[in-house]
């Protein structure tokens, strides 16, 4: 019997990719977005299925799952990827993008979870896999706000799995770097400012986030296929996984050099 994988914010970037990828790799997949219209690089693949879902809504999260339940007999793997970024200075950030980047980032995952609870526990097993980011366990300047959002999938993740344990419920999460999607393109910034020094740091890391994307030309195939194989062989225990160079490279710096010697050397290569 084939399995089922259901990917949140799968219209775009890595999940459209890893929407693909399952497909070829003969998975059922439920392509999961906020409007089916955006659905035509699926169109040639019997073997996905498309739903509207808004990870903010908790009534559109319900109403998808009911549909979903009702024309999948399982699920095996929800994947927690929908996901949006916020690059602002703490002084000039808004409440309306605050609001919309917790509400994707973080509160999107707990509500799909909350949902798809019940599901997995009458299955009586399931694997939750939540994005994360390299963010979620190093900070970087302007990160404020994706880093605590971040932050906080890696810490609610944790704690659910001790939850879950008993119930064969696993639960991971993911952690890489910048990859070469539209991502970065689409995140949201924070107007030019009369504040030199506010202005130069933005420049100077949204010049460097961009470079570093265009670099990782095979981030995005070693994200799909570790994610598939995740999917494949999921861990009993809670784990976190890292793909891609500069995330293991960061997350070796950061556990290497200690808080205070990775801040100054942060500070080194993006404030002077």
């Amino acid at each position: 019997m084939k399995k089922t994988v259901l990917i949140t914010g799968a219209a775009s970037g890595i999940g459209k990719h890893t929407a693909l990828f399952f497909a070829e790799k003969g998975w059922n997949v439920i392509a999961t977005m906020l409007s089916v219209q955006e659905t035509i690089d699926f169109n040639n693949y019997s073997n996905i299925k498309c739903y509207e879902l808004d990870v903010t809504s908790s009534e559109s999260i319900e109403l998808a799952r009911l549909k979903i339940m009702q024309e999948n007999s399982k699920i095996d793997v929800i994947i927690n990827n929908a996901g949006v970024g916020y690059r602002s200075f703490v002084e000039l950030s808004e409440d309306e993008k605050i609001d919309a980047i917790v509400a994707i980032n973080w509160l999107g995952v707990v509500k799909v979870c909350r949902a798809f609870i019940p599901v997995f526990r009458a299955q009586k097993g399931g694997l939750f896999i939540n994005i994360s980011s390299i963010a979620g366990l190093v900070n970087l300047p302007l990160g404020s706000f994706y880093h605590s959002t971040k932050q906080a999938v890696e810490s609610f993740s944790e704690c659910m799995a001790y939850e879950l344990y008993d119930l064969n419920i696993k639960v991971c999460t993911v952690q890489f770097g910048n990859a070469p999607t539209s991502f970065q393109k689409n995140v949201a910034k924070c107007p030019s400012t009369s504040v030199k020094s506010y202005n130069d740091l933005m420049k100077k890391v949204t010049d460097l986030l961009q470079k570093k994307s265009n670099k990782n030309t095979n981030l995005t195939p070693l994200i799909t296929e570790k994610l598939y194989e995740i999917a494949e062989n999921p861990s009993k225990k809670f784990r976190r996984y890292t793909i891609g160079f500069d995330a293991n490279f960061m997350k070796f710096l950061r556990r290497g050099l200690g808080y205070r010697l990775f801040n100054s050397l942060i500070r080194k290569y993006t404030l002077k």
